[in-house]
């Protein structure tokens, strides 16, 4: 094949990309450097690995597998998945060579996190990224697992997805969503299901934009669990989030604290320079103490997010709830704040 050739075959697939509708050049520069995983196929061998929390017993564990089967998929259990220490599954250096080791398996084809907790941060610096940046696999989890997500992002270049573990409920939602992005190479919009209240106007699931920030953005979305995120704050384990689409969820953590840690992201500088901000469900996000005079969670993301000049808006269906969203960390994607959706513009596997 000539240059001119190769030439014209580049610069015709850059042109179908910048013609797609609203994908902007940065979008469509991003969406060309991203490293993609492989694709899951029916029959594939997929890594179980706890980097967190260990499980209460072992009938979790059986539900995991049993659901990973459910997939078409094959479960293999990581060398160290039945240890225990303390409130971990396992020693933090035999967690990340759980890690490490299925990176290297050429047999193991993505990687599931059974369940969360904390301890995902504890193990970042024993893992090795050489391996890991020469083998780009799938890795699907959520809550502490956006340790695991964000450390990805910012040292192996490729992208993960935030999602059900392999041990959550794992209900036709979640499945059809999954199996469309990590099977299909789809592109789905992400919006919340339709309220099924009896009410005339409808209360369940709604999202709002959030102060100023209408509108629509396009960006790399990077995100994960708030106080997860936080905590990385100032290692060497976050990604660059200039021009990200920033998405958020937390779970018990009262009104006060979301603040701190919204106040943290500001001071840091994580914020100044995005092109958009997804909240999605902060469950049980409420003071249980006095109450009176204080500001409500919708005060607190209204006065650190609805002021950015960005697009930006909360409720969206993702968190630790059941049947939520997976989204592709380091995905290009479209924000609509007014629609309350995000439309991912390209495929992230291959």
């Amino acid at each position: 094949m000539d240059m001119n050739t190769t030439r014209r075959q580049i610069m015709a697939g850059l042109a179908v990309l910048l013609s797609a509708p609203s994908f902007s050049v940065a979008a469509a520069a991003d969406a060309k450097a991203a490293r993609k995983p492989s694709r899951l196929r029916v029959g594939d061998t997929v890594g179980l690995i706890e980097p967190a929390s260990a499980s209460d017993e072992p009938f979790q564990l059986q539900l995991a597998e049993e659901a990973i089967l459910a997939m078409g998929l094959k479960p293999k259990r990581a060398a160290h998945l039945l240890d225990r220490y303390g409130y971990l599954a396992g020693q933090d250096k035999d967690r990340a060579s759980d890690i490490n080791a299925m990176f290297a398996d050429k047999d193991v084809k993505a990687i599931f996190a059974v369940r969360g907790g904390w301890g995902s941060a504890r193990l970042l610096p024993y893992l090795d990224w050489n391996i890991i940046r020469a083998n780009p696999k799938l890795l699907t989890g959520f809550s502490d697992i956006t340790a695991l997500h964000m450390a990805i992002a910012a040292k192996g270049g490729f992208v993960t997805l935030h999602g059900p573990n392999a041990g959550s409920a794992w209900g036709k939602a979640s499945w059809d969503m999954y199996r469309e992005i990590a099977f299909e190479g789809g592109t789905p919009t992400f919006a919340n299901p339709i309220g099924t209240e009896d009410r005339m106007a409808q209360r369940q699931w709604r999202t709002r934009v959030l102060g100023s920030g209408k509108g629509k953005a396009q960006g790399k979305l990077l995100g994960g669990n708030l106080t997860v995120l936080t905590a990385l704050a100032g290692t060497p384990y976050l990604p660059d989030f200039d021009g990200a689409i920033l998405f958020l969820e937390d779970v018990d953590e009262a009104e006060y604290r979301i603040d701190r840690m919204l106040t943290q992201l500001g001071q840091a500088g994580i914020l100044k320079n995005l092109k958009g901000v997804v909240f999605g469900q902060c469950t049980d996000c409420v003071n249980k103490g006095t109450s009176y005079g204080a500001f409500t969670l919708n005060d607190v993301l209204t006065q650190h997010l609805g002021g950015l000049g960005i697009p930006a808006y909360q409720g969206a269906y993702f968190g630790h709830i059941t049947d939520q969203f997976t989204l592709p960390v380091g995905g290009i994607a479209e924000i609509d704040a007014d629609a309350g959706t995000l439309r991912l513009l390209a495929p992230v596997v291959v």
